[in-house]
């Protein structure tokens, strides 16, 4: 059974096209693509269907439309700070400026106004879990460019380092943005209210930090020796 989380917020929206894009998004994130059908989208909007269709043609178009309104401001930020972080002449102080200039736009994006960086991460998130090939292609056609652009200039600062192994810890970046935009209160609740979850600002410094120094470790080709640990088949 679809949950439908329509917010007031949703119904106050004048804007029809606004307000099925809000409730796609909001539905698209707390139950997946796959389960959601037009007819949901437009019973929370508060439309019928035959709008759904008119404004967005398919439900393909739909979250590729969610995607483009979040991500075109959040890539052309990264992009803008990514080119002022490569003119900076110290490896060191450039490859935290690369990584800033990854981490920072998810949190602060022009994207909150359109719903919230924490409900779109939270898309983003299940969308990737579900693994939908619409959803993928999507994903694709959205990041991949400023993915790339992003790896090369880890790699620019730390050329010794093989790009795959900056691929595989750019890969665990992701999962610790998606993890600390859409569960802060696990941060809070772990660390007995020491620290603030919601915090961004500390959110993004611990971030910045600790991505840095796994970019540093030794390639895996050039770590110490160590014994493999030996995987049973049973489960």
């Amino acid at each position: 059974m679809i949950r439908n989380p329509a917010s007031k917020e949703t119904a106050r929206k004048p804007n029809m096209r606004e307000a099925i894009l809000a409730a796609a998004e909001e539905l698209f994130a707390t139950n997946g693509f796959n389960a959601v059908s037009v007819r949901d989208i437009a019973q929370a909007a508060g439309a019928n269907p035959g709008s759904v269709t008119y404004h967005f043609k398919t439900k393909d178009g739909l979250l590729l439309e969610i995607y483009r309104r979040h991500c075109g401001p959040m890539n052309l930020r990264r992009s803008e700070l990514l080119a002022a972080a490569k003119r900076v002449r110290d490896l060191q102080d450039r490859l935290e400026a690369v990584v800033r200039a990854y981490v920072v736009p998810a949190f602060t994006s022009g994207s909150d106004l359109a719903g919230g960086a924490a409900r779109f991460t939270r898309l983003r998130a299940v969308m990737s879990a579900e693994g939908n090939e619409v959803a993928r292609k999507i994903i694709a056609q959205t990041f991949d460019d400023t993915s790339h652009a992003f790896i090369d200039a880890v790699h620019e600062s730390l050329p010794h380092v093989p790009r795959t192994d900056i691929v595989w810890r750019s890969h665990f970046l992701l999962g610790a943005l998606y993890y600390s935009l859409v569960t802060p209160d696990r941060v809070s609740r772990l660390s007995r209210g020491e620290a603030d979850g919601s915090d961004a600002a500390s959110a993004i410094e611990q971030l910045v930090q600790a991505t840095v120094a796994a970019f540093q470790a030794p390639a895996l080709d050039q770590a110490p020796a160590r014994r493999r640990p030996v995987v049973s088949s049973e489960t």
